[in-house]
């Protein structure tokens, strides 16, 4: 459940770590805001608005100053006349626009060089940002430049982990080619996510619940129950997918998920979509100066569209594949000899993943690489059996298992290991792609009705369990992996199913200390 208001705004990660979120809030090394930023926070919440003294408190800071003058006189605002005083700005473009660039400049200086990889970091949020305003005005939201805000700081809890985390976050983040798998896999690992990191922050400095509000729900705002929040919250959460699009070595994906988030949440036509995403690459090449952010050779839209075009076509030919193994059931491309075939999921048995495991995590030992496992559990499926007939449950068990075997790669195996659960091994993958691999499973499944006959289409979730193999850990052989992978299955199905969770051993008292 979502909670705001002036003084109080917490995440809707109905199992987020508590303890750990406690961690955050009682860490020493978590910034407040600067003081100037306080100043013009109280000075706006005053009943009696006093825009002399607003001005007069942000003129004190002549580098501030210049930054909202420059900012207010670039392109990026397009005025038809020049602006030479903090009083002009606030007459100008009216006082929510000022605070929201004192906010900004002041925030960003404050925490440009803390966490890892600030500049990567930085850069994407000025393209988030971006997108967040440009959308904002697309749709017709009046609170552009809160968008804006919102956008810039929605993935600060990153940086609150890492500093919280230290290594352990870094080791998640660095396995992750993406900044789009990273939400399922701090979750799996931390029980919690950077949004709700923002969000913690977010309350700790006061912010008002139109920027935390969207800062806390980024990667979630289906539940928010005010509207003009949620609307605010989509903006910012297709934003952040818009920043992949310039930031990711393979942009493919992340122009078609733009594409699709734009119509499917704001009706926008692709040709729309196009025009939207190339002024947000313009407009934040203009703006990343003003905040001191080199966005290096970022190639236009344009150019990332044509490089990106053969990757789409080869998406939408293995998404055609997918849809039609999941719409006939038991297609596999994952295929067993005849011998070691489970004949009702039409994947491996239980014989052959045993053999295939032993054989593979021996390899993996020998070359010092990760194996990884996958457990998938169909919900409720004997209440579904009980239902309708074991006729629709087979049908059921083949569309998933059809699924779970089109993401198999050649060098994996899918197999059903018993009654409703299907393994998946993953050669050579180590835990935080696992989860990301469990995570895109997991939404695939739950994202459309599966035929259970020819006549019945059931909408099904699943629980996955991930154990992982990782050369000098605790987990040595196959009878570790397989125990370790059940464990982590049954506290998905304990944490209210449809989720996914990864094995890890509990922290001695002495290590903890």
């Amino acid at each position: 459940m979502w909670v705001y208001g002036s003084d109080a705004i917490t995440s809707g990660n109905a199992t987020m770590n508590e303890q750990l979120a406690e961690r955050i809030r009682q860490c020493p090394n978590l910034p407040s805001l600067p003081a100037i930023a306080v100043q013009v926070l109280d000075l706006v919440h005053q009943p009696d608005v006093d825009l002399a003294e607003i001005a007069r408190t942000i003129s004190k800071d002549s580098a501030l100053t210049s930054k909202i003058l420059r900012t207010v006189n670039s392109s990026f605002y397009a005025r038809s006349h020049a602006v030479s005083t903090i009083s002009h700005a606030l007459v100008i473009l009216g006082l929510q626009s000022v605070k929201t660039l004192v906010l900004g400049f002041t925030l960003v200086a404050n925490l440009r060089e803390k966490g890892f990889k600030h500049m990567d970091y930085w850069r994407r949020s000025i393209y988030a940002a971006t997108a967040s305003r440009s959308l904002a005005a697309k749709v017709g939201i009046v609170q552009q430049e809160e968008a804006f805000l919102a956008g810039l700081l929605a993935d600060v809890g990153m940086l609150v982990l890492d500093w919280v985390m230290g290594e352990e976050y870094s080791r998640v983040y660095g396995a992750l080619p993406s900044h789009d798998g990273l939400v399922a896999g701090e979750r799996a690992c931390f029980g919690m996510d950077h949004s709700d990191a923002s969000a913690i922050l977010a309350g700790q400095w006061k912010l008002p619940p139109v920027l935390a509000v969207p800062m806390g729900a980024h990667h979630d705002p289906s539940k928010l129950p005010d509207p003009g929040l949620k609307r605010l919250a989509e903006v910012v959460c297709v934003a952040s997918r818009c920043a992949d699009v310039f930031v990711d070595a393979e942009p493919a994906e992340a122009i078609a998920d733009v594409r699709r988030l734009c119509k499917d949440t704001f009706n926008l036509a692709e040709g729309d979509c196009d025009t939207l995403m190339n002024e947000v690459g313009t407009r934040a090449k203009e703006i990343a100066p003003l905040f001191e952010i080199s966005m290096g050779a970022s190639a236009s839209y344009d150019d990332i569209l044509k490089r990106a075009n053969e990757t789409m076509v080869e998406l939408e030919k293995k998404g055609k594949a997918a849809a039609s193994a999941s719409a006939v059931p038991g297609t596999s491309t994952n295929a067993a000899a005849p011998e070691a075939l489970d004949v009702l999921a039409r994947l491996a048995n239980r014989e052959r993943f045993d053999a295939f495991l032993t054989e593979r995590l021996s390899a993996a030992a020998q070359s010092s690489t990760d194996l990884s496992l996958l457990l998938i559990d169909l919900d409720n499926f004997k209440e579904m059996v009980d239902q309708h007939s074991p006729t629709v449950g087979e049908g059921l068990l083949r569309a998933v298992a059809a699924i779970v075997s089109s993401t198999a790669r050649p060098e994996d195996l899918a197999a059903r290991y018993s009654g409703e659960q299907i393994a998946l091994v993953l050669t050579d993958m180590n835990r935080a792609a696992a989860i990301t691999i469990a995570e895109q499973l997991r939404r695939c499944i739950v994202a459309k009705p599966l035929p259970g006959s020819a006549s019945v289409s059931l909408p099904i979730t699943v629980s996955i369990g991930v154990a992982n193999f990782e050369p000098g850990g605790a987990l040595k052989t196959p009878a570790h992996l397989t125990k370790a992978v059940e464990l982590a299955l049954h506290a998905a199905k304990q944490s209210g199913r449809n989720c996914v969770r990864v094995f890890k051993l509990p922290r001695s008292p002495a290590a903890a200390a």
